[in-house]
């Protein structure tokens, strides 16, 4: 059974047992996180894409670590006016275990 998410601004296609990286969700390692806004559920070749149906739908996980992504550089340029800035950034993510979907 496969199911879409929305969470932190994005999508995210997940399945039973897989391990994704999603923006950052309160609780620490161990704890559980559910994902009330279920777009899609594909439950052996039948594919649930009604809001009424959806409603109920709820994707279960458990939180595996907090941290933060990779650095992103941020670059400001203008030539011809000694004009450098450069910046970086980490967004804070949480890596979580997809346990159980229900429709």
């Amino acid at each position: 059974m496969e199911a879409v998410i929305a969470t932190g601004g994005k999508q995210y296609r997940v399945a039973e047992g897989q391990v994704i990286s999603v923006e950052k969700v309160p609780g620490e390692k161990g704890a559980e996180v559910a994902f009330a806004s279920v777009l899609l559920v594909n439950r052996d070749g039948e594919i649930i894409v009604a809001p009424d149906r959806l409603k109920s739908a709820r994707v279960s996980g458990t939180v595996v670590s907090q941290g933060r992504g990779k650095k992103v550089m941020v670059v400001k340029f203008k030539r011809r006016k000694n004009y450098r800035r450069n910046r970086g950034h980490r967004q804070a993510a949480t890596t979580v275990r997809i346990t159980k979907i229900e429709v």
